[in-house]
């Protein structure tokens, strides 16, 4: 926020369009639930793109590579950041970007998900994968999720009582729920601390 704001301030020029590349998954992490502050980052990217006015945000989550920090894919990059062009600055109604989560839902075990930009959500490649879940001891553990229309819920054996949940919450996750435009989810967190 404050790089943005500072160079639209040198410039000039007023709020002129930012495009920001989310960082894509890099390093083989733990299985297991963990703390990532590549997570972070990747969090307050989609949160700047989303509260600074003329923002656009390409995911590349699913187009990195675990051991070299630049992904190769550079074409896929280059076309997510057109779509967000197209929309947030000469705008068109294309679609451009995938599904961004915007609140949760409890329903006895499980938490139900609502998602902007999710019209026609699909998991790529078989199950959903990376989706965790915690309750008030905010313990993550592994979830099994599902979509239902536009929605997903996820749940687990373990959490009778979930408060929370994760998804790609990792260094590398394994991220497969996509739109129907073939844009992947941004990862999240719905509890808000690290």
């Amino acid at each position: 926020t404050a790089l943005i704001r500072d160079w639209r301030t040198r410039c000039g020029v007023g709020d002129f369009p930012f495009l920001i590349v989310q960082l894509a998954n890099f390093r083989d992490g733990p299985d297991e639930p963990a703390v990532s502050d590549r997570a972070v980052i990747r969090e307050a990217q989609r949160q700047v793109s989303q509260s600074e006015p003329n923002c656009g945000l390409a995911v590349a989550i699913d187009i990195g590579n675990p051991t070299d920090i630049h992904p190769t894919n550079k074409q896929e990059v280059g076309r997510r950041l057109a779509l967000a062009a197209l929309a947030n600055v000469y705008g068109k109604t294309n679609e451009y970007s995938g599904p961004v989560y915007r609140s949760l839902a409890r329903e006895g075990g499980s938490i139900r998900l609502t998602f902007d930009h999710a019209k026609g959500l699909a998991a790529q490649g078989g199950e959903l994968k990376s989706f965790v879940i915690a309750g008030n001891d905010k313990q993550f553990v592994p979830a099994k999720a599902s979509i239902d229309g536009n929605t997903v819920l996820v749940s687990s054996p373990s959490v009778p009582e979930p408060v929370a949940v994760r998804y790609g919450w990792a260094d590398s996750p394994e991220c497969n729920l996509y739109n129907e435009s073939g844009l992947p989810a941004s990862p999240f967190r719905t509890d808000g601390t690290p």
